[in-house]
């Protein structure tokens, strides 16, 4: 059972970290380049803020965005604001997807994200708190895979190989921690290949943040995962 009202917590604890954290920048170092291609710092505190509005849209039944011309217009529009009205931007935003999600509301309904994407809407703080956790590490600010919440990793790496499970491109493959085990890949009564690594480096390589160099793959290469 998904319990959004835990998963909302659990975002708002993200989003504070996220803003103490990016407090101790400065103007210029919001305009410095992340670990984004093409995205410097305020690129990707932009899109924090606006995710947040986008899945305010999603819960309260409009379009997740107007287009994704829009979406990419919003975020270069707001990427180059000084440090203090971006994290205004972040906290205020964060907080109307809190008073959002504390609205009442049925949250076994199905809502639309972008794409044609559909999910459960009690799915959806985690959705945030995904954005929230991975864009933080996204920033280059000392803020790590390896930091991460233990039950956040478990899940992105469960919600990660649930995206790529029947995809034609990915072989049948396993993952390991040498604890826990996941399948992705293609359908098949037993996995081609067996793919082992600590947590974080299991996630980066599912949120595609890391080459997969840490893990070891047996039965056959790394597979190359899609774009996500």
């Amino acid at each position: 059972m998904i319990d959004h009202v835990r998963d909302l917590e659990s975002v708002r604890s993200a989003t504070e970290r996220l803003l103490t954290a990016a407090a101790k920048l400065d103007n210029a170092g919001v305009t410095d380049q992340s670990r984004l291609p093409g995205w410097t710092r305020g690129h990707v505190l932009a899109h924090v803020a606006r995710n947040a509005d986008a899945l305010v849209n999603v819960l309260e039944g409009r379009p997740m965005y107007v287009s994704g011309e829009a979406r990419d217009a919003d975020i270069e529009r707001d990427a180059r604001r000084p440090l203090e009205a971006q994290l205004a931007d972040v906290r205020e935003s964060g907080a109307r997807f809190q008073e959002t999600g504390a609205a009442p509301a049925d949250w076994s309904r199905t809502v639309e994200l972008r794409n044609g994407v559909t999910d459960s809407a009690s799915r959806v703080p985690f959705r945030r708190w995904a954005e929230v956790e991975l864009h933080h590490v996204d920033l280059g600010i000392g803020y790590e895979l390896e930091d991460l919440p233990a039950e956040f990793t478990e899940r992105e790496i469960d919600f990660l190989a649930r995206r790529f499970t029947g995809n034609p491109d990915v072989p049948p493959t396993r993952l390991t921690d040498g604890t826990r085990a996941w399948s992705t890949g293609q359908e098949a009564a037993e996995p081609e290949i067996t793919v082992t690594g600590a947590p974080a480096d299991l996630l980066g390589w599912l949120a595609g943040r890391r080459d997969g160099a840490a893990l070891t793959a047996e039965g056959g290469a790394l597979p190359a995962l899609p774009p996500l």
